[in-house]
């Protein structure tokens, strides 16, 4: 049974400068919601209560984030504010530990900071700077085909084939609509060498032979160890999937992305939605000039 979460938050966040400078990219708010924050609740959400955050060097508001904060909430309390109970809950939703990634050296690195932690048991591997919305969440979804199959499940999700030189990319046989059994991972291919075009999607569950192959993976592409190249030389002894995830990916890691997610869920808010709306509509027609 998958009982724990690994979230991964030391990258720099350079593509957010200067805004990343002194804050973390994973506490970008999507509207009033740090990104970091709907990634924990989807490891609560798939039954997962024990996390551990790998954070660096500037991170200490995600850590602030999820701490307990008195004076605040005594001046909620006293003001009956309805935020209340949210702030409360933000420090009782799971078990949050952290630990520091001391040197940015890629996602594999990051990753084997929790080997003390997982021990031997799988885990699930949430990436910090990405949401998914989904009716199931995605890391149940991949529990569920881990605890079927006892090996490694991987989310990924249909790109365009003009796109698969953006992303690491899996290939194998289908087992069914949404089940893939893989005998290639792939990071970044041409066009022409792409097996498939389905793109790994920031889910993952592992299994503990990960830390194993981590140790015998050199640095690769930036001089980091990757987390890809772990998991191809884990492949030649162990099976693993792929799963394409029921829902939508949201990747907070480019300022484009960013934006269009803001929008997106601002038109799900009921308290704005009608007005944001007329709102777009009326800045479109304005500018329809421009473009």
């Amino acid at each position: 049974m998958v009982k724990k979460a690994v979230i991964p938050a030391a990258g720099l966040g350079t593509r957010f400068l200067p805004a990343t400078k002194a804050s973390p990219k994973e506490m970008l708010p999507i509207i009033d919601t740090p990104t970091i924050q709907y990634v924990v609740q989807e490891a609560v959400d798939s039954g997962i209560e024990d996390i551990l955050i790998i954070s660096g060097k500037g991170k200490r508001s995600i850590e602030d984030h999820f701490d307990r904060h008195p004076e605040l909430e005594e001046r909620l309390l006293e003001k009956e504010d309805k935020m209340y109970d949210e702030i409360m809950h933000l420090s009782d939703m799971a078990n949050i530990h952290f630990i520091r990634q001391k040197e940015i050296s890629g996602l594999g690195d990051a990753i084997y900071y929790a080997r003390h932690h997982t021990g031997n048991e799988p885990f699930a591997v949430l990436l910090g700077d990405t949401i998914i919305n989904s009716v199931i969440p995605v890391t149940q979804q991949l529990i569920d085909i881990y605890e079927q199959y006892q090996s490694t499940v991987i989310a990924v999700e249909t790109v365009p084939h003009d796109k698969v030189s953006r992303y690491g990319i899996v290939g194998g046989s289908m087992m069914s609509d949404t089940l893939m059994n893989l005998d290639q991972l792939i990071e970044k291919p041409s066009m022409e060498s792409a097996p498939s075009n389905l793109a790994i999607a920031g889910r993952y569950v592992l299994t503990p032979e990960i830390y194993t192959a981590l140790e015998k993976t050199p640095p690769g592409k930036n001089n980091e160890v990757q987390l890809t190249d772990a998991m191809v030389n884990l492949l030649k002894s162990e099976s693993m999937y792929a799963h394409t995830i029921e829902g939508k990916r949201y990747d907070i890691g480019n300022k484009l992305d960013f934006l269009k997610t803001n929008v997106e869920f601002a038109l799900r808010r009921k308290e704005f939605a009608a007005p944001f709306y007329n709102f777009l509509k009326e800045i479109v027609e304005s500018h329809k000039d421009q473009f």
